[in-house]
């Protein structure tokens, strides 16, 4: 599925296509675009967890076009939803044009949309360039996964396929991004680290000048 909403018991009912969600009032609407990624997290649900067949998020059929995404969003009004937020088992921003039209569009029919982008934070390694100023506009809050206090850590934990230059990498994207985005996040997951090392994230967060979230272990 690639429109879902969420309803807390992830790899059983717990994502819920959205045609099947119901009233959306107040809810968050999740965009899942693709299957690429540039790390193979060694705690992601797509490496950790067999999802049943008919409640998953991997995209079989391939990857949605902008139409389609954008078809099955005029069913429904979006003006009522919490927030729209391009996750998914891929990497959103591995499809980055493609997100910012299908924004473009939702926001020119609904502008106060509000929009949060779930991202490794390597989008500039992907593209050999600086990204971040096309998320201006568009994207209300990154949230970056942090995931370790260390470049040697992060690698192990990401097994990214840029090497151990992602940390740095990442790090610069949550600078850059604060240019052109209101709300700038990082993530750790909780129980993945022990708390002196969300401690140490904590305090490289507040040296880059953005807000650290721990996430909950989904188990």
């Amino acid at each position: 599925m690639f429109l879902y909403t969420v309803t807390g018991k992830v790899g059983q009912e717990g994502y819920l296509d959205i045609e099947k969600s119901g009233d959306l009032t107040g809810k968050n609407v999740y965009v899942n675009m693709t299957n690429k990624c540039p790390c193979s997290c060694v705690f992601c649900l797509r490496q950790t967890k067999k999802q049943q067949e008919n409640n998953t998020l991997w995209l079989k059929e391939g990857e949605p076009s902008v139409e389609e995404v954008l078809a099955l969003c005029d069913k429904f009004d979006l003006s009522v939803i919490n927030e729209l937020v391009f996750c998914g088992f891929g990497e959103p921003l591995e499809r980055l044009d493609d997100v910012c039209a299908v924004i473009d569009a939702l926001k020119k029919k609904y502008p106060e949309l509000k929009v949060r982008l779930n991202t490794i934070g390597l989008a500039n390694l992907i593209y050999g360039r600086d990204v971040t100023p096309e998320l201006a506009g568009r994207i209300d809050t990154v949230s970056i996964s942090l995931n370790a206090p260390e470049e040697k850590e992060f690698l192990e934990l990401t097994r990214s396929r840029f090497g151990i230059k992602s940390y740095e990498a990442m790090k610069e994207f949550a600078v850059l991004a604060k240019k052109y985005v209101p709300n700038v996040v990082m993530t750790v997951v909780e129980q993945v680290m022990p708390e002196d090392k969300i401690e140490k994230c904590r305090s490289i967060c507040e040296g880059l000048g953005v807000t650290l979230r721990v996430r909950p272990f989904e188990n």
